[in-house]
């Protein structure tokens, strides 16, 4: 099992940049493939991006590509998610996820294949 906490949210100015972490604990951590995801009110939960379990293979949503960097430290079991040229339309409650899959390269995007979620938090963009 593995028990998954975010951080780091809050309420920003569009243009300016935040970092989530994400902290594990249980495991297996360093064998998953993570992910984060957001989901404003009214709106789908939507995948943001996602990095394999070492780091080799990264895969980000459009909307956020160029913008947004995914990173792990797995002796540390911690996800970030650094986000830059932070825009409105990026205010939604942030998760992360680890993926069902252990030991792949591949970087999921359906909400159905994480099956650990974290608890969100809050980034909010105000023009």
């Amino acid at each position: 099992q593995v028990q998954l906490v975010e951080s780091g949210g809050g309420l920003v100015q569009a243009g300016d940049s935040l970092r989530l972490s994400c902290a594990a604990s249980g495991r297996p951590f360093s064998t998953r493939t993570m992910g984060w995801f957001r989901q404003a009110p009214g709106k789908e939960r939507e995948f943001v991006g996602g990095i394999s379990w070492n780091g080799g293979s990264t895969r980000y949503a459009d909307s956020v590509k160029g913008r947004f960097t995914i990173s792990r430290d797995n002796a540390k079991k911690l996800l970030y998610l650094q986000m830059s040229s932070l825009k409105p339309e990026d205010t939604a409650v942030y998760y992360c996820a680890a993926m069902r899959a252990m030991a792949t390269m591949v970087v999921a995007t359906a909400v159905n294949e994480y099956n650990y979620w974290g608890q969100g938090t809050q980034v909010t963009v105000s023009s």
